[in-house]
């Protein structure tokens, strides 16, 4: 696979922006596709684009004459829009990005799912844990408006990338919070982050997060390689940080959170919840960042 040109939906925002620069630093044509004014200066293309209107992606994707899109360009959170909103950005963008991507012969789609696709920290009732280390095969169970759009944007792209005449290599990314020094620490570092104060702790840095995060250079990396990737179909990966957001090790850590979960295995220091070795076989990526090396 041979790629010159990626486009970028939602190239304006935090992580979309950070992808331009890496994707631009890695020597390729970017191009920002995205609402509004342009808030970046990175990418070598802009075009406005609705990406819930079918042509106008089409037409965007289309001009930019790009081999590859990441697509970052959703509602992130389920709490100022509708309902229905928040479902129809996440999901129905994703399958307008598909579709176009099939009909013009790209490469690679990378899309943006998050740790909410099993259900997690937005949702009425705490996160379904069933076994640990999380795994990609784990049950989706989500009941809020963004986890239930994430897990039905991961299946759209089950069934698009099962097709027989479908030639694209489709990728999803399970995001927790991603987080860039200043946020590392404030929330991790220079937070108490002992057993007993994470009881207490942010929803996005706690429990039903399986205190997960992942730095922002290595969400952008991850998405770069996902597009790089050679695969049939479409994949699933758990994108975190190789350790936990908590000071406390992390057999500890799910004795404490997660007694009636399975454990698989057996936990080494303060190493993540999850399992991200998928991403390491499939895409050649490992974290490099974390945290604790802030101090």
């Amino acid at each position: 696979m041979t790629l010159k040109t990626v486009a970028v939906t939602g190239g304006n925002g935090k992580i979309g922006s950070a992808i331009l620069e890496h994707l631009s630093n890695h020597g390729y044509e970017t191009a920002n596709i995205a609402r509004g004014k342009r808030r970046e200066e990175v990418s070598d293309m802009y075009i406005t684009t609705d990406l819930l209107d079918a042509g106008e992606t089409y037409g965007a994707i289309a001009k930019t004459d790009a081999d590859a899109v990441i697509h970052m360009g959703t509602i992130p959170d389920p709490y100022n829009h509708p309902d229905y909103r928040v479902y129809e950005s996440n999901v129905m963008s994703a399958a307008h990005i598909l579709e176009a991507a099939v009909s013009l012969g790209l490469e690679s789609v990378c899309l943006p799912s998050s740790i909410n696709a099993i259900g997690s920290e937005h949702q009425e009732r705490d996160a379904d844990v069933r076994y640990l280390p999380v795994d990609e095969d784990h049950p989706r169970t989500p009941d809020d408006a963004y986890g239930i759009a994430k897990h039905a944007m991961e299946v759209t792209a089950d069934g698009i990338g099962r097709r027989p005449s479908t030639d694209l290599t489709i990728a999803s990314l399970r995001y927790p919070w991603v987080t860039d020094e200043s946020e590392m620490r404030e929330y991790f570092l220079d937070a108490d982050r002992s057993l007993a104060a994470l009881a207490d702790a942010h929803p996005a840095t706690a429990r039903d997060v399986l205190f997960s995060y992942l730095h922002i250079d290595d969400a952008a990396a991850i998405a770069r390689q996902a597009v790089e990737a050679d695969f049939d179909g479409h994949e699933p990966f758990w994108a975190v940080a190789g350790d936990t957001t908590a000071d406390v090790p992390t057999e500890e850590l799910a004795a404490e959170y997660f007694p009636e979960a399975e454990i698989r295995g057996e936990f080494e220091g303060y190493e993540s919840l999850i399992d991200i070795t998928k991403g390491t076989e499939l895409l050649d990526w490992e974290p490099q960042r974390s945290w604790r090396d802030l101090a």
